[in-house]
């Protein structure tokens, strides 16, 4: 029996009965066909993409169809669920189709924050509109429409109820946090970036969901949605790149290895692998640039987009008459390597 991902969720549900976000402690990708078909005896799955809320009785037999096939992460993780009150699902996914669930989309958001997958290496189309937006407080997932008798019950008890974002997306923080990261501001990642090993996340730095960095990089910047960013890049304080959800745009943007985003600069073009933009430049696809010999010579004018995945190249602000210039860039840029190896 084939199978995409599992997982075992305990999540939060709004007063209505509707599911705010799902919590997947240790999903699966590719999980063996012998412990699909042991869990599918116990919860009456047949195949096919599914989401099963979970009772007591079906908890307690997965834990025992766990381990009579040596899936003891999985077993462990239902005896720490055992009695718990809140709501429990187990969503298997046949195949990388298109989510239509909302424990769906989060087993998959999981699935990148836990770097079982890669930004763009799996089907979230259509996964907006299964995303509640959730007041994200204190006290966890909180529906908003029944956000005011909460607050007001917190009131009452002498306490605050501390509501720290309003928005369809949880901080990666509370769901995955993989090995070998630094995070100045929790807040600032949210669930489905993809944090490489060795990357630091300055405090103003920003990760969007299907983003992400692919190994060592420093990140001061934002890292907008579907951008990716490959090994030994440096994205400079209030540097930007351009997303991919808004405005038309359908060009996939990234950033290739060991390339510098100056501080304040821009992107909106694949960069290839030791590139460098200078600080405050911003380049999209459009952008006129003239091009450069190694004498500085000028040998032409092209649209930026001409040399998108192109390596090996300096973007530039001529400083007395404002052109973009690029050239072959001699020194491409090199993490320091005493701030990541400790991550």
């Amino acid at each position: 029996m084939a199978n995409f991902a599992l997982g075992l969720g305990v999540g939060t549900k709004s007063s209505a009965g509707e599911w705010l976000e799902v919590y997947y402690n240790a999903p699966l990708l590719n999980a063996d066909d012998a412990l699909i078909a042991a869990v599918a005896d116990k919860v009456g799955y047949a195949g096919g993409n599914q989401t099963i809320e979970l009772n007591a009785s079906q908890l307690k037999a997965l834990e025992a169809a766990f381990l009579s096939v040596d899936a003891e992460d999985q077993a462990e993780v239902v005896e720490i669920l055992e009695g718990t009150q809140q709501p429990l699902v187990l969503c298997i996914l046949e195949t990388d189709a298109a989510p239509q669930t909302t424990a769906e989309v989060y087993l998959k958001l999981s699935l990148l924050s836990h770097r079982l997958v890669k930004p763009h290496g799996i089907d979230l189309s259509g996964m907006f509109p299964l995303l509640p937006n959730v007041a994200w407080t204190s006290e966890g997932a909180v529906a908003l429409e029944d956000l005011p008798r909460r607050q007001l019950s917190a009131r009452a008890q002498g306490r605050v109820l501390d509501v720290l974002s309003v928005d369809k997306f949880p901080k990666m923080a509370n769901y995955a946090v993989p090995a070998g990261i630094r995070i100045g501001d929790a807040s600032r990642i949210r669930l489905g970036a993809h944090v490489g090993e060795g990357t630091t996340v300055m405090h103003e730095g920003f990760i969007n969901f299907n983003a992400g960095t692919m190994g060592v990089s420093m990140v001061e910047g934002r890292i907008s949605a579907g951008v990716v960013v490959g090994n030994g890049s440096d994205i400079g304080g209030g540097a930007s790149t351009m997303g991919t959800l808004s405005g038309g745009n359908n060009v996939v943007i990234s950033v290739g290895e060991n390339c510098l985003l100056g501080a304040n600069a821009g992107l909106g073009l694949p960069l290839g692998d030791r590139c460098t933009i200078e600080a405050g430049l911003y380049v999209t696809g459009g952008s006129k640039v003239t091009l450069l010999d190694d004498q500085n010579n000028e040998v032409g004018v092209v649209k930026a987009g001409e040399l998108a995945g192109k390596p090996d190249l300096l973007f530039r602000r001529n400083s007395q008459n404002g052109r973009i210039e690029v050239k072959t860039n001699q020194s491409a840029i090199e993490l320091n390597a005493e701030l990541h190896k400790h991550n």
